[in-house]
């Protein structure tokens, strides 16, 4: 078969032949890939920075795609932990990490979409009790991920959305998308403190896609500025964008009802995740949490890995 390969965590992945894996055990099965996404979560998985890398080479990246079974039925799938992953004409499957999708769903629409809804809808869902009419702040609101978070949130029934980002452009997109304030990040430390604080000293969920230094500016002033520090305050860490680490201080954790957890992979347990992809499907299947998309042959990948990164355009390789 042919697949996207990486044999060198500094390199792009080369669109070479390579052995077809084959299933382990009875979970297991060969399937044909119809559609695997390019993510910052496969990024990570193909240079090994990300925290669930093993290190192991050769690899094929991809997390995640759409894949025709033997008897004919189109499914949605994330792959197994092992090296083989999506991003080929063929790979293994576990069966208790895929869903059979309904007749006549788009693969690539299907493949683009689940990996950036599922981390705040999973979070939302599995992480805590998201309270009715919960107001809620998106850090990291601009890109793909965050833009979803958005509309979740308020399809969760959110009373009020924050989102929080760089790019003044996509910020004003935001509010098309069920935004009812946007907050730039640009500037000043110390004045983008301060317009966290004002704008968001009130919500009851924060869902960090950048950690690192906008965590620190945020947490605290924010925390100090809330009417009632009683109330509870989940801040629910799921991306790292702006730095790996954060200093937390202590007065965070002392001086408020704060609750600082993490959502992803090993958080949740995989049954956790399998649970939650029906509904999730239907909603980008209705167009609820659609993304626009950029098809691409796999035997493209290497180009295209190294071209800048387009939040406005989800690439997907199709074999």
């Amino acid at each position: 078969m042919n697949a996207a390969v990486v044999r060198s965590f500094g390199s792009a992945p080369k669109y070479e032949s390579f052995e077809a894996p084959q299933p382990s055990d009875d979970h297991e099965m060969q399937v044909e890939v119809l559609a695997s996404a390019l993510h910052l979560r496969v990024r990570g998985q193909a240079d090994g920075s990300h925290y669930t890398s093993t290190g192991e080479l050769p690899l094929i990246p991809g997390v995640d795609g759409v894949c025709r079974l033997p008897d004919g039925r189109t499914a949605y799938f994330v792959s197994p932990d092992t090296a083989y992953g999506a991003m080929a004409e063929q790979t293994v499957i576990d069966l208790r990490r895929c869903v059979p999708l309904p007749e006549g769903i788009d693969p690539v629409q299907i493949a683009a979409a689940m990996n950036p809804a599922m981390s705040a809808w999973v979070a939302l869902r599995r992480r805590i009790d998201f309270p009715p009419g919960g107001q809620v702040l998106v850090l990291g609101a601009t890109g793909s991920s965050g833009q979803m978070a958005v509309r979740i949130a308020k399809l969760f029934g959110a009373s009020r959305v924050i989102g929080a980002g760089r790019n003044p452009k996509r910020l004003q997109e935001l509010l098309g998308m069920g935004a009812d304030e946007v907050v730039s990040l640009s500037g000043d430390p110390g004045e983008v403190s301060a317009r966290l604080a004002e704008a968001a000293s009130e919500v009851d969920i924060v869902i960090d896609y950048l950690w690192g230094h906008v965590a620190e500016l945020a947490m605290l002033p924010l925390l100090k500025r809330r009417s009632d520090r009683s109330r509870a305050l989940h801040w629910i860490e799921i991306g790292s964008m702006a730095g790996a680490s954060a200093s937390i201080p202590s007065a965070a954790l002392r001086s408020a009802n704060f609750h600082l957890i993490g959502s992803g992979q090993g958080s949740v347990t995989a049954a956790g995740y399998l649970a939650e992809f029906p509904a999730l499907i239907e909603a980008i299947t209705s167009g609820k949490l659609s993304l626009n998309t950029r098809t691409v042959p796999l035997s493209e990948v290497e180009a295209v890995w190294q071209e800048p990164a387009d939040a406005a355009r989800r690439v997907v390789f199709v074999p």
